[in-house]
């Protein structure tokens, strides 16, 4: 097996155990922090594996661009929700 249908496989493994841990947490910011894990985690390294495969293609750019958007967006969301759950006193 290649590098990129390894990283894919890892992602998905990341994608799953922080899909359980996201039903399992008991309040808002564990879980938010679950979220974050299968948002920067999984689905990065499942497009890192994607980009690997497409190397040479037009296409991987794309998907790096996608990959900054999301180690940038994620966390930004994350701490929005985060702040609107403790402002209203949500547990």
């Amino acid at each position: 097996m290649n590098g990129g249908i390894i990283a894919v496989l890892i992602g998905a493994l990341i994608s799953i155990i922080g899909s359980i841990g996201l039903v399992r947490f008991p309040d808002v910011f564990t879980r938010s922090h679950a979220q974050t894990v299968v948002n920067v985690g999984g689905v990065a390294l499942m497009l890192i594996g994607a980009a690997f495969e497409l190397i040479g293609d037009p296409a991987a750019w794309k998907i790096i661009v996608i990959i900054i958007l999301i180690f940038v967006t994620s966390p930004t969301a994350t701490h929005a929700i985060t702040k609107a759950a403790y402002e209203r006193k949500i547990h």
